[in-house]
């Protein structure tokens, strides 16, 4: 695979999950070399000088007006590592690691951290050896950075922690051995300049947010099988009434509606079968527009922050300072993560609701709960409750972290973003609605089964026959949990996606 170029300024979403989750090797830009050369000189200067200088001169957090002495400068630093790695609750993913990786080394190569080369080509040859420090999930309070997690990044490099190697777990240096890569002694600057910063945050909002691109697409696809499932009225997408009111998502949506519903004969007219259609059916542009807007916006601000210094302090080598500010804090993160959990939410609860209209024979005009034989089958009438289960759960989860704070470091620190946490939740939100949709998408078939399929669009053809290759029509009663995972599985491998933009193109999100 080809390598991802790193230089600190323009790496983007699609970049992160290749190395992620496609194991894409990592090359520092060489143009950046210098730059964390002359920042490491700085500090160098700065030390040497017995300036005062936050975390590089002085203990942490309370402790800042600590003055540490040279002598003890490396010490200082370890110490920070190894106090600081108190994370707790299982690790997180593999791939959200090595985005914390990715995305840490994409800050320290822009120069102003003061972190040396050898540091980060440690971090860089870890990448791209597979090294995998494993991080728990939970400790980050968001501002000050995601110091916690980092913290546990970090142990490896020095020898210790523990790290997952080509599928196995070893002690940290054990594995860096085993990779032969060697490992570091901390020195001035160093421990900070590796865990303050909002990388792991970042890290699992960038692959939530990239998740969440794919499935804006798989609820347009699910809602089109719907539309054809309820003889849904096609002048609702007429786009003359989207264009008097001109949000691009909705805009977009109902255009795409249209092409993946071209030539189909199950869609009516407006008064051939009913005047409207309930909302989860007219008004899906609407709804699915605003969680695109949402997620557009979402998707900006992770990129700038990808690409954006948040440690502190900040080595700026034009004036040979080190300067004291609040880059770390979390909040823009934050307030966006809950933003982007309440948009994905949404996707689900309308899909619920389409799902409640098919298995519902007094809304549908089909057998109760999409089974022919009901009474001694239950048919779909459990998965609509999982369904519900799930979108329920979303809500609590919703609930939005950035407006939570709880002072640390003896007041010293005294508003947190709680962004990590609304990372985390963002991304357990994504993973409910995938599995709503999975549900969606399989109730559409069976839906259009019963009815009778008079002709699907080119879009719902592509998408109905792929489902069918995975999950057989149901007849009686059968463990329906493998058929939801195999239809969340060609949503999770893209090849829904794929099957359905091979006939109508691109699904613009």
């Amino acid at each position: 695979m080809e390598a991802v170029l790193i230089n600190g300024s323009s790496l983007t979403l699609e970049e992160v999950e290749k190395v992620c989750r496609h194991n894409a090797p990592v090359i520092l830009a060489p143009e950046q070399e210098k730059k964390v050369v002359e920042s490491r000189c700085v500090v160098d200067k700065l030390v040497e000088e017995g300036q005062v200088v936050y975390g590089v001169t002085t203990g942490f957090g309370m402790f800042c007006n600590q003055v540490i002495s040279k002598s003890e400068s490396k010490k200082l630093q370890r110490n920070l590592i190894i106090s600081h790695a108190v994370g707790a609750g299982n690790n997180l993913n593999r791939d959200v690691v090595r985005g914390i990786m990715l995305l840490r080394v994409n800050n320290l190569v822009k120069g102003y951290s003061g972190a040396r080369l050898e540091t980060i080509n440690t971090l860089i040859q870890m990448l791209n050896a597979g090294i995998t420090p494993l991080i728990p999930e939970k400790g980050s309070l968001g501002a000050s950075g995601d110091l916690v997690p980092l913290a546990h990044m970090v142990l490896p490099m020095i020898g210790m922690g523990k790290a997952e190697y080509k599928g196995q777990i070893y002690h940290g240096a054990q594995a860096m051995e085993l990779a032969n890569i060697p490992i570091i002694e901390l020195t001035e600057k160093e421990g900070l300049a590796l865990i303050n910063g909002t990388q792991v945050m970042t890290a699992i909002g960038a692959l939530t947010v990239f998740d969440a691109m794919n499935l804006l697409k798989i609820s347009d696809v699910a809602a089109a099988l719907s539309y054809e499932a309820q003889n849904g009225i096609i002048n609702a997408l007429d786009p003359r009434l989207h264009e008097v009111r001109p949000h691009k998502g909705q805009i977009d949506t109902a255009a795409l509606l249209c092409t993946l519903l071209k030539n189909s004969k199950n869609v009516t007219e407006q008064g051939e079968i009913r005047v409207q259609d309930a909302y989860s059916l007219r008004c899906i542009p609407q709804v699915h527009g605003a969680s695109k807007d949402a997620l557009h916006y979402v998707k900006e601000k992770i990129e700038i922050e990808m690409n954006s210094v948040t440690d502190n302090p900040i080595i700026f080598t034009d004036t040979e300072e080190g300067i004291s500010g609040g880059n770390f804090h979390g909040q823009p993160m934050a307030i966006s993560f809950d933003f982007l959990g309440i948009a994905i939410a949404e996707l689900a609860n309308i899909s619920e609701r389409r799902i409640e209209r098919m298995v519902n024979s007094s809304l549908s005009g089909l057998p109760s709960f999409l089974i022919e034989k009901g009474g001694v089958n239950s048919g779909f009438m459990i998965v609509q409750y999982t369904a519900a289960a799930l979108v329920s759960e979303n809500k609590v989860l919703a609930h939005p972290a950035s407006v939570d704070s709880i002072p640390s470091s003896a007041n010293q620190e005294d508003h947190v973003s709680m962004g990590t946490i609304a990372a985390r939740k963002a991304m357990s939100i994504m993973e409910n609605v995938r599995r709503v949709l999975a549900i969606e998408l399989m109730c559409a078939c069976q839906a259009i089964d019963l009815r009778g399929d008079k002709g699907l669009g080119i879009g719902t053809g592509a998408a109905y026959t792929l489902i069918r290759e995975k999950v057989e029509k149901l007849d009686e009663d059968r463990p329906l949990y493998e058929d939801i995972n195999n239809c969340e599985n060609l949503i999770i491998d893209g090849s829904l996606v794929s099957a359905v933009e091979e006939k109508v193109g691109v699904l613009a999100v």
